[in-house]
């Protein structure tokens, strides 16, 4: 069974004299601020392998995933990067081969694509505890001598250096790290250039003539180069969330569908830069994958709405057994959510989107209007995008309020959030318009979305008020509720026409024009 820590470290580099045979010394840190004691844990010996695709795919993303031997944690160990200096360690159980729960977190980078070993690490490790005044652990601090070997690419080839760690203690103030940089600092340590031993290994141990193709991106200059980048944006998105969707991270699913919905409406604006015949399969696959991430997520948002009317209500109005029956209808359209979506991000169809997504980045099907200045063909997408919104918002308002218009109202709130994501898409090009643009988009889509909550919420309160009264309960206050909802959609009718008028402003328009 794998574990997670959240490791905190800074690294430092620590010279070593030619010919000097001694093990590098550590700085005196007796007199670092809030440390009260120092404890030598010896000299532990690791010898770690990493592991990635002949490709580097993973050190092209900053992760890590080694088998490790010697120490107290020896085992496997994959790293995702939180921020600078903070990973995510994953651990798993000493094995042959690469634990089936480690292989499942990588699989939207793989993409079936084969781990070998890339590097060997061999380091003698002597650890040194810093401890308070309570003997609490303050900071792990280790110096490493490194001996790197290049396993691919030129095997053979090594490296050796010489590094300090400072490893935040469980629990501990990260202001400890401060205070221990500033002691080595003085001394004439600096901060790692490389943000990982690996990191440096294999740009040290790197075939003559080498370029790290992952640091080659060229800057967008035509309208397709930016369409490409912002739909590469989402590609990536996908993939990184992918592992903290397994991980069952707040806000993973929602980011990765969010993703899904990004890409999809890119392919539906800029059909004259890409080709349809192309992209129309894509969104297709994607408008399946952002349903299946939101089955559980769309009862979970609902259950919540009709649980906080519920208890908004005063107790004299709250008759019959209505939290019971509540409970029993979120748990019937309940499942467990995160092995559905676990087996979605299994399938072999979520791989193939994965690996056509792949396709259409490296073989773009770029149109003539691909071609053209962004500044030009850009704003004309945008504005078609809002011509739609306007004509089904104006549709809609002149509907009678009832189901017709629902329905009305709900068609213009998808095309709110697709002219939303359009003006986010532009705004590397057009800057602040297509910023102010995206803010007024999202206002009418909030607007629109908390009425299409309101209709979704009505459904469900009417089929609760149906079952209570089959079954001989009262179904006053499920009725009540309906009435509640009700109002509350109303209330978002009669406030739409005011922020559709301050979204619909000619000025911005005339900016994003230019």
């Amino acid at each position: 069974m794998a574990d997670t820590k959240r490791e905190i470290e800074r690294k430092y580099e620590l010279p070593v004299r030619a010919g000097d045979n001694a093990r590098p010394a550590l700085p005196d840190l007796t007199r670092v601020p809030g440390v009260s004691s120092l404890f030598d844990r010896g000299v532990v010996e690791l010898d770690a392998v990493y592991y990635d695709t002949a490709d580097l795919r993973l050190a092209a993303d900053k992760l890590t995933l080694r088998r490790r031997t010697g120490g107290a944690d020896e085992g496997w160990h994959l790293k995702f990067p939180v921020s600078t200096g903070i990973r995510d360690e994953i651990q798993a159980p000493l094995a042959d081969t690469v634990p089936d729960e480690l292989a499942a977190l990588l699989r939207s980078r793989l993409r079936g694509s084969a781990l070998i070993p890339v590097v060997r690490l061999r380091s003698s490790r002597e650890v040194t505890h810093l401890s308070g005044a309570d003997g609490e652990l303050l900071a792990e601090v280790s110096v490493d001598t490194v001996r790197a070997e290049r396993l691919t690419g030129m095997p053979g080839r090594v490296t050796a250096w010489a590094e300090v760690e400072v490893e935040l203690g469980d629990g501990a103030d990260p202001a400890i790290l401060d205070a221990v940089e500033k002691k080595l600092r003085k001394a004439g340590l600096r901060p790692a250039a490389a943000p990982s031993k690996l990191s440096r290994a294999l740009a040290e141990t790197a075939p003559e003539g080498a370029v790290d193709g992952s640091a080659v991106r060229t800057e967008p200059l035509t309208a397709g180069d930016h369409v490409l980048a912002y739909i590469r944006a989402q590609a990536e998105a996908i993939t990184a969330q992918d592992p903290a969707v397994r991980r069952d991270l707040p806000d993973a699913v929602h980011q990765m569908r969010v993703a899904t919905r990004r890409m999809r409406s890119a392919f539906r604006t800029y059909r004259r830069i890409l080709d349809r015949s192309v992209t129309d399969p894509i969104a297709d696959e994607l408008k399946w994958l952002a349903g299946e991430l939101g089955v559980d997520r769309d009862h979970e948002v609902l259950a919540e709405r009709i649980t906080a009317r519920l208890d908004a209500l005063p107790g004299t109005l709250v008759l019959g057994p209505v939290r019971a029956r509540a409970q029993i209808w979120n748990a019937a359209g309940s499942t467990d959510s995160r092995s559905a979506t676990v087996a979605v991000l299994d399938g072999e169809r979520y791989l193939a989107l994965l690996k056509s997504v792949d396709a259409l980045l490296a073989d773009p099907p770029l149109r003539k209007g691909a071609d053209g200045p962004p500044d030009k063909a850009l704003p004309k997408a945008i504005l078609k995008d809002y011509g739609r919104l306007a004509g089904r918002i104006e549709h809609a308002l002149a509907l009678r309020p009832g189901e017709e218009r629902d329905v009305a109202l709900h068609e213009a709130r998808k095309a709110a959030k697709r002219a939303r994501y359009a003006g986010e898409a532009a705004k590397p090009v057009l800057g602040r318009p297509a910023k102010r643009f995206a803010e007024r988009m999202k206002a009418v889509q909030t607007v629109l979305g908390d009425h299409q909550d309101s209709v979704v919420a009505r459904e469900a309160l009417r089929a609760l008020a149906v079952k209570a009264h089959a079954a001989g309960e009262t179904a006053f206050t499920w009725g009540l509720l309906y009435g509640q909802e009700e109002a509350h959609a109303e209330d978002r009718e009669r406030e739409l026409p005011e922020v559709w008028a301050e979204s619909s402003d000619r000025k911005w328009r005339a900016a994003l024009a230019g």
